[in-house]
């Protein structure tokens, strides 16, 4: 297996060396809703790399891979180095034999945080330094967020920061038919209080107001993680949240269950979602949007990652047929615009001068917008020109996260696979079978100290 892996990853850096060697500046310099000042200035001082490389490696393939390259190119074009950027479908397998074996690329891109964290303690990452922890916080939306993110212990025990994210995706997102509320008269809500007497409107009015569905084969359950991990975000402090995905407070606490029964409040009600009550937990999650578009409609509503457009009918327009606003949070609970989500972080994994100069590339806003223009790439750095968007509905995403006064990574991800992509699952998928939300959670700690 190991050999396989190995020689998968040789065939693809070959690839994509020679896409690479073969590409091109793909928006001339100067021209486009780009920020070109920052580019320049930055590459007037720019060293001479000339005859250097830096070797990247990540799980983007092809198309993802070509849009990197076509970013890196300005820094090849105003260092003279040359950047080969490898992919593989099996980056978290192959790094981890990478960096044992001695043979890490100059810097590796994790789909989530939680092997960078691993490898850190290893003393298998480099520490970016206080000046991008500094950078950071200053520079993206909800900048501590990401800092806090990036920051894991190292190989004796101090927290550093290690990775910097680039790309990002938003979860807390609901979807809905702009026609089909224009016609009934409703307003977007922009409070937690005003989306739940949207609903119940909804539900004085005859209709359904929500589609919900868990259904996803053996990860069934999953989609009702998020509802919890956001109506964590909307109802305890993003320090308690932090507790809750290491279990340093128990899944069993009772800010975890009274999060778990404000996802009830809107899952559990036969006159709230399609189908009723019973029906979420079969329903696919990928079926589930469909209920939007149907005449009549089905429901009103649908929350689901940035992700979901990829499952509706595909004659739905959007901005005509469809939209989404922010899964809003609580007016009286004073705790900002919190935003679920996640994302790939950079990491440095074997350090050089011309590796550090790229790591500073990615603070431009360029390396940003060329990403933007080309892909479903989003960013929360707050000195890009959001015009760069490939389109609206990127540009609007964009804006949700750029709005975010606090950013936390998908909770069940963080926790132990037992857990996140175990029993929470099944937990959920009996909470709203009809078991009490406090003997599900107990049920998911009891399952987590057997792991310990």
């Amino acid at each position: 297996m190991t050999r396989t892996l190995l020689a998968s990853a040789a065939a693809l850096a070959i690839t994509a060396a020679t896409a690479h060697a073969d590409g091109h500046i793909a928006f001339p310099i100067g021209e486009g809703p780009f920020s070109w000042d920052s580019y320049n200035a930055w590459a007037e001082n720019a060293p001479d790399l000339s005859g250097q490389t830096v070797t990247v490696f990540g799980p983007w393939l092809t198309p993802e891979d070509g849009y990197l390259n076509n970013a890196l190119a300005y820094f090849e074009e105003a260092t003279g180095a040359d950047v080969i950027y490898t992919g593989s479908d099996s980056f978290e397998q192959q790094i981890v034999i990478d960096a044992e074996a001695g043979s890490a690329p100059n810097i590796s891109v994790f789909p989530q945080p939680g092997l960078a964290s691993v490898m850190a303690g290893k003393g298998q990452l480099s520490p970016l330094g206080d000046d991008m922890a500094s950078w950071v916080a200053e520079n993206y939306a909800a900048g501590q967020s990401w800092v806090d993110l990036g920051t894991y212990a190292d190989a004796d025990g101090n927290d550093q920061m290690f990775g910097f994210f680039y790309n990002v995706n938003v979860k807390s997102l609901v979807w809905y038919n702009p026609e089909n509320f224009e016609d009934a008269g409703y307003d977007i809500p922009e409070t937690m209080e005003e989306l739940k007497a949207l609903t119940d409107q909804i539900v004085a009015d005859g209709e359904t107001p929500w589609c919900i569905g868990l259904g996803s084969g053996a990860a069934t359950g999953w989609p009702a993680t998020d509802w919890v991990e956001d109506m964590m975000l909307r109802t305890v402090e993003p320090e308690v949240y932090d507790q809750w995905t290491t279990n340093e407070i128990p899944f069993d606490d009772p800010r975890v269950v009274a999060a778990i029964e404000e996802f009830g409040h809107f899952a559990r009600d036969d006159a709230k979602v399609s189908g009723g009550a019973g029906a979420v937990a079969s329903t696919d999650f990928r079926d589930s949007p469909k209920g939007l578009f149907s005449s009549p409609p089905q429901c009103y509503m649908h929350r689901q990652a940035s992700f979901v457009p990829a499952f509706f009918p595909e004659d739905v327009e959007f901005g005509v047929d469809t939209g989404f606003f922010y899964f809003p949070s609580y007016a009286s609970k004073d705790l900002g615009n919190p935003v679920l989500g996640g994302g790939t972080l950079m990491a440095v994994t074997s350090p050089s001068d011309a590796t550090s100069e790229l790591m500073k590339f990615f603070q431009l806003p360029i390396s940003h917008e060329i990403m933007m223009a080309q892909t479903g790439f989003l960013t929360p750095h707050k000195g890009v020109n959001t015009e760069a968007y490939k389109d609206d509905t990127l540009r609007a995403l964009g804006d949700v996260l750029l709005g975010a006064t606090t950013f936390r990574f998908d909770g069940s991800d963080l926790m132990p696979g037992g857990v996140g992509a175990g029993t929470f699952w099944t937990g959920m998928v009996d909470y709203t079978g009809g078991k009490d939300a406090a003997a599900v959670a107990s049920d998911i700690q009891a399952s987590w100290e057997a792991l310990k």
